[in-house]
């Protein structure tokens, strides 16, 4: 499990088939151990492999290829990381499983004061889940969703978040690894259970 609080960014140095090799500070790979889970991207992955004192990698499944931003990833890009929560975790997004839903597509990206205005296309299927002021994982950032509508949702971002992830590096068109809310979908299995 994870909090959507992204405390390091990484860079692709490899992607081969079902395979990704990534660059990380070494604060962060100090901390990693060979079966260990880890957030990339918002993506629960787990580490098969630690290189030299900096570099780790990860194997990926045909099903995590399609529903995940994998696909676009390429040398030399982005990507945010998180370690699992512990005990001592303090909770100061909200409960991320790395689970992923859908990816999602940036329509625009608007400047608004000391923030920006990010607007995204998602799949209808999944907008029910989305609601205003409610919690999203983007890329694994835990964010507030300011609107939702049938197909698209919108986020602010402030500088420290812009600054500190991998948004910073992102573009209109690009696409987004989308974690909704868990507690929503548990919600909906329950009140299909009792009218079944």
């Amino acid at each position: 499990m994870f909090t959507g609080i992204v405390t390091h960014l990484g860079r692709i140095k490899e992607k081969t088939a079902g395979k990704l090799v990534v660059i990380t500070p070494t604060d962060f790979f100090s901390k990693l151990t060979l079966g260990m889970s880890v957030a990339v991207d918002g993506i629960c992955l787990t580490v098969t492999n630690l290189q030299k004192r900096d570099e780790f990698s990860i194997d990926f499944m045909p099903e995590t290829e399609n529903k995940t931003n994998i696909r676009y990833l390429r040398k030399n890009d982005l990507v945010n990381l998180e370690l699992p929560v512990t005990p001592e975790t303090l909770l100061a997004g909200h409960i991320v499983q790395g689970h992923i839903d859908g990816v999602a597509q940036i329509q625009k990206i608007e400047e608004q004061k000391n923030s920006r205005l990010l607007t995204f296309s998602f799949d209808p299927k999944f907008m029910k889940y989305v609601v205003e002021k409610g919690s999203i994982a983007l890329n694994g950032i835990s964010l507030t969703v300011i609107s939702a509508g049938k197909d698209f949702f919108t986020v602010g971002i402030i500088p420290h978040t812009w600054d500190a992830t991998m948004l910073h590096e992102t573009k209109e068109g690009d696409f987004v690894n989308v974690e909704v809310d868990i507690i929503a979908k548990y919600v909906e299995r329950l009140k299909y259970a009792q009218n079944t």
